[in-house]
C-alpha cells in the first residue's frame, strides 16, 4: 500500500498544473491563466510499490464558466524512459526528495492499474490517507483484457483514449460533467468508473472519469 506523507511539495501540484494544463488539447482556453482549486480524487497502488498513482480533480474558475478537469498523475523517484513529452514537471517532496511527475495516461504502470480497476482487480484508495480504500469510487460493468502492453494514448478535446485491445480503448475523461440522476438506458451496462467531486458552491456532484469504449 502507498504511504501518504504529510509534507510539502515545491512547486505544488496545483502550481505545476497551472502551467501544464494550457498546453493540453483538452484545455478549455478561457483567456486568463487557470485558477485552480482541489475538487477531489483518489489513488491506485502500484503492486511493486515504486510509482505513486493519483487521479487529481481540479476546478478552474478563471473562465466565464467553471470547469472541472481530471488529471491522472504518476510520481517517480527517477525519470521514466522515453517519456519527456509526458512530463508534467519535477517537484521537491519534503520526505522523498525530487519527484518526476508524469501524465499517467502515458505511464505503463498507471495504465496497467487503470485496466485492473476497470476489470475489478484493483481497489481504489483514498486520496489523502494511507491504506484506506475509497468506497465513493464506483465501478460498473464487466471488463477483462489480457493485454500487457499498451499503445500510445491519443488526446481529444474531451478525453484521452488508450488502446488496450484491437477493438477497445480506455476513455479517460478530461473535462468532467455531472451525470444525470438516472443514466441513459444505453449507458446502464457500460463499463465505467464514477467518482464524486466538489464544485465551486460547495455542493458535491458525481460523474464518469474512466470508461471502456469500442
Amino acid at each position: 500500500m502507498a504511504v501518504i506523507h504529510r509534507t510539502t511539495m515545491s512547486p505544488s501540484k496545483l502550481e505545476l498544473l497551472t502551467a501544464w494544463l494550457p498546453t493540453r488539447p483538452w484545455y478549455r482556453d478561457g483567456g486568463p491563466a487557470p485558477r485552480l482549486s482541489k475538487a477531489g480524487g483518489f489513488r491506485l497502488d502500484d503492486p511493486a510499490g515504486a510509482v505513486g498513482i493519483e487521479f487529481v480533480l481540479v476546478n478552474d474558475d478563471a473562465g466565464p464558466e467553471p470547469i472541472t478537469y481530471h488529471v491522472p498523475l504518476t510520481y517517480r523517484g527517477v525519470p521514466l524512459d522515453d517519456a519527456d513529452d509526458a512530463l508534467v514537471g519535477t517537484s521537491m517532496h519534503g520526505v522523498l526528495g525530487q519527484r518526476w511527475i508524469y501524465d499517467a495516461t502515458r505511464d505503463p504502470v498507471a495504465i496497467a492499474q487503470i485496466v485492473a480497476l476497470l476489470g475489478g482487480q484493483a481497489q481504489p484508495q483514498a486520496q489523502g490517507m494511507s491504506d484506506t480504500p475509497d468506497p465513493s469510487v464506483v465501478s460498473v460493468g464487466e471488463f477483462a483484457s489480457t493485454a500487457t502492453e499498451f499503445r500510445s494514448a491519443i488526446d481529444t478535446p474531451t478525453h484521452t483514449a488508450i488502446a488496450v485491445d484491437s477493438d477497445r480503448s480506455v476513455r479517460v475523461e478530461r473535462v468532467l460533467r455531472p451525470e444525470p440522476p438516472t443514466p441513459a438506458s444505453d449507458q446502464t451496462d457500460a463499463v465505467r468508473v464514477s467518482v464524486p467531486w466538489q464544485i465551486g458552491d460547495g455542493s458535491t456532484v458525481r460523474g464518469v472519469v474512466l470508461a471502456i469504449s469500442a
